[in-house]
This record gives C-alpha cells, sequence and structure tokens, in this order.
C-alpha cells in the first residue's frame, strides 16, 4: 500500500493539548481505515502526548443559485453538500468506534450542541480520546459537539 498525498496539520485542541490532523484523499481512505489503528498506535508513539486522527480530504460546493446555475451544467453532489461533508468528517473522526445516535441540542439562547453517541464496547479504546475529538470537530467546523457512551436498554 502506498501512503500518497497525506498532509498532516496540528492543532491545539484546548487544555494545552495538540493534536495532529492527517488529511488523505477520498479513494484512500478505506485503505488508510484498514491499518488506522495500528497507525495511529504507532504515530501516538512517536508524538507522545498528541493524539492523531485521520480525515478524509473533502469539498463542499456553493450552493447553487440562480446566477451560478448557468455556470456549471452538472447538479451538485448530495457528498458534496456542508452538511453531508461535517457528518462524513464526524464519521471518520471517530473511526474505530461507530456512531450509534446522534441529537441536536438547541438552548433558549440559539446556540446548538450536537450530542453524539458513540458505540459502546469501543468506549476502553476512544473513551480517552474525546476531548480530542470535540476540539478537532469544533476547529474543523466551527459546531460544538458532545460526545456519550449511552447504555441502551431494550
Amino acid at each position: 500500500m502506498s501512503v500518497g498525498l497525506a498532509f498532516p496539520q496540528e492543532i491545539e485542541v484546548g487544555g494545552g493539548r495538540k493534536a495532529i490532523i492527517i488529511f488523505v484523499p477520498v479513494p484512500q481512505l478505506k485503505s488508510f481505515q484498514k491499518i488506522q489503528v495500528r497507525l495511529v498506535r504507532e504515530l501516538e508513539k512517536k508524538f507522545s502526548g498528541k493524539h492523531v486522527v485521520f480525515i478524509a480530504q473533502r469539498r463542499i460546493l456553493p450552493k447553487p443559485t440562480r446566477k451560478s446555475r448557468t455556470k456549471n451544467k452538472q447538479k451538485r453532489p448530495r457528498s458534496r453538500t456542508l452538511t453531508a461533508v461535517h457528518d462524513a468528517i464526524l464519521e471518520d473522526l471517530v473511526f474505530p468506534s461507530e456512531i450509534v445516535g446522534k441529537r441536536i441540542r438547541v438552548k433558549l439562547d440559539g446556540s446548538r450542541l450536537i450530542k453524539v453517541h458513540l458505540d459502546k464496547a469501543q468506549q476502553n479504546n476512544v473513551e480517552h480520546k474525546v476531548e480530542t475529538f470535540s476540539g478537532v470537530y469544533k476547529k474543523l467546523t466551527g459546531k460544538d459537539v458532545n460526545f456519550e457512551f449511552p447504555e441502551f436498554q431494550l
């Protein structure tokens, strides 16, 4: 497997902690995710004290307006919309774990908080990175997010 065109970026997550985001081209994301757990472990060992996350490099196309419709004849695909890209970033961010639920809490002042419910099976693998995940997501999208591992009863 060749690791081509991946570029890293270091960001401040809060509390003096830093995280390294590695942006990967979308076609290579699947092959990266096959070895991601081992790769992250090795990279975090190398850069001690920094969390490493892999995210696909996606493009958001602007919403078509009446004027812009004449320029581009093609319809904008759903995968290039702002909402789809932000959801995909969230999926990439928590990768070994899976998102089992999502709630958007709108407070009285109008601010929004996204509550993401992660799979309980992966809790011991990703629980220590939860603050990093929310810091990275806030930096990339500007949205506040909170991660939880809920107990589901039937």
